[in-house]
This record gives C-alpha cells, structure tokens and sequence, in this order.
C-alpha cells in the first residue's frame, strides 16, 4: 500500500533511486496518453515545458487521464508527475515577473517543479516561495513581521534573511482543481502541497537545473536554499556555454567533470538528491556513489538498479 501521495518522495525517503520518463522537448498532453502513461515503467514522468508547449489545457486533460488510469501497481493514485517550467531562473526579479507559471502549473495537479536554469541563490529562494502557500512557514525567516502586523502597516521583508525563505506568495483558487487530482479535499491538499524535504509531510518535490558556468559557480548557495528535493548539472546547456554544439556526455572533459562534481558536492552536504543521466553500463557505479534520481528512459537500466538496491516497491 501506499505511504504518500508523491511516490518519488517516498522511495528517496527509503535512500530508492527514482528513474523518470518522459521527453525534455515536449510530451503528448491529452486523456488518452495519460490513461497509457498511468502504467509507466518510470518512477516520475517528466514534463517538459522549457522548450515543449507550455499547455495547461492539455495538462489537465492528461494529469485527468492518469487518475482514470489508475491507480499505479504500487497503489498509489497515480505516478508522480515533475514538470520543467519554462522560466529562466537566472536572477530573482525574472522568476518574480513569471511565478503565475508555477502557479499554473501547480494548479493542474503535478507533483513537481524543475526550474531550469538556476544562477543565483536568490532566483531559486523566489522559485520556492511562489510555489508555496503563506501558512506554511517552516524555513521561513522569523523576523519577517506577522500578518497581523502587516494588516497594522508593517513593512514586510521582500524576502527572508540570507539562507532563509520569505513567506509563500502562492494563493488560493487553484486547490479546486489540484486536489481531485491528488485524492484530497481543498484544505488537506493546501496542508500537503509543501515541497519535501523541508516540510515532512510534504508530497510536493522542487528541483534545479545549473547548466551555465554562472549556475555553477553559486552551486553551494543555490543547493542550500530551503525546500529542494533535488538538483542536477545541465551536461546540455553547459556544453553550449563551453562552446560545443556537441552535447558533451560522460565520460566529460575536465572542465565538466568539475561541474558535476562540485553540484554533487552541493547536493550531499545539503542532504538534498542529485540527478544524472546513466545507462545500463554504469548504473550501478552511479547508485553506488549515491545518484538518486536518474534521467535515461531505459527499463533495462531501472531493472538493473532497482535489482542492485533491493528495491521492495513495485511501480
């Protein structure tokens, strides 16, 4: 039986690696493939709106069709479901000016968000709070002043204390449609839909892209911003900052496998996820040195590692 709604969470909080499905450029949003896509191979599909459509009709329909089509074999009502969004989280007034897509998105019912494009520690603290709702505070700088103080004419803190979140600017209308989705009433779904791990109970999983040299190099600041589940290096986007239309793939050159190594660095010493692309040859080798999400849209490869780690859940 099932523990959680987001089963991605539940396998990460038994130290499971997640393995997803899905395209980055786009994928088919309609009932019809979301009723096919309930008995997915994958742990997760991944949406993917940076450079595919950003359609929330189809979204909907979709997110519909999974529920219809299920439940999982692993009980839950359906497989998780983590778009990328197509904002640039490049600097914090730029996530600021386009949070109406998470809350678009969120409002469709998904699970996830990936912000692409991480850069600063700012960006990615705006890209946690426009995806939360103001009563849930933990993170939350405490010297930010109370409701009933702002009500009164305080001014209140653009955002929280370095290293702290400001208060969730999320607001309500959207929980009609997201809590169906997720088997809830409107008010359990807005006690849930909190980003884990920094909310226990949460079932909502917040992740970032660092794909260019400046998303990099503000790699520890960015993997310490409260309410991320998990982080990756961008191998696509970063070999285009380097100058090569190749998408550059392990085995990486130099200055790449710095890159990897440095947000691999970032995400253990904040006890947050990594995720990397593997393949059936090295999958073992990645899960042994502790990748937890995995890219790579091959059942074979989720066999071999789901075998290696004596995984119990089924999908």
């Amino acid at each position: 039986m099932a523990n959680r709604i987001n089963r991605a969470i539940e396998l990460l909080q038994q130290d499971q690696a997640i393995y997803y499905d899905g395209a980055h450029s786009g994928h088919v949003l309609t009932y019809q493939q979301g009723r096919a896509d309930a008995a997915t191979w994958a742990d997760y599909i991944n949406i993917g709106m940076e450079h595919g459509c950003f359609d929330m009709t189809g979204l909907a329909e979709y997110m519909r069709g999974l529920v219809d089509g299920g439940p999982t074999g692993s009980g839950h009502r359906t497989p998780t479901v983590i778009v990328e969004a197509p904002v640039n989280g490049t600097d914090e007034a730029n996530v600021r000016f386009n949070a109406w897509q998470f809350r678009q998105i969120l409002g469709r019912g998904v699970h996830g968000i990936l912000l692409c494009q991480a850069e600063s520690a700012d960006a990615v603290r705006a890209f946690v709070e426009a995806c939360r709702y103001p009563h849930h505070l933990p993170g939350v700088d405490p010297s930010i002043p109370s409701p009933e103080a702002r009500l009164a004419g305080a001014v209140r803190a653009a955002r929280g204390a370095d290293g702290m979140l400001g208060i969730g600017t999320r607001g309500r209308g959207s929980e009609t449609t997201a809590a169906p989705i997720w088997g809830l009433s409107a008010e359990d779904y807005m006690d849930r839909c909190d980003p884990w791990p920094l909310s226990p109970r949460g079932e909502l999983l917040l992740g970032v892209k660092l794909e260019s040299p400046e998303g990099i190099a503000n790699a520890d600041a960015i993997c310490a911003v409260p309410g991320l589940g998990f982080a990756e290096m961008g191998p696509g986007d970063l070999s285009l900052s380097l100058g090569s239309v190749t998408l550059l793939r392990d085995p990486y050159p130099p200055v790449m496998q710095a890159a990897r190594d440095k947000v691999f660095a970032a995400c253990r010493r904040n006890g947050i996820a990594f995720l990397e692309g593997c393949h059936p040859g090295n999958i073992v080798a990645r899960l042994d040195e502790g990748v937890r999400v995995i890219a790579g849209h091959d059942p074979e490869m989720a066999r071999i590692g789901r075998a290696h780690q004596k995984r119990g859940m089924t999908v």
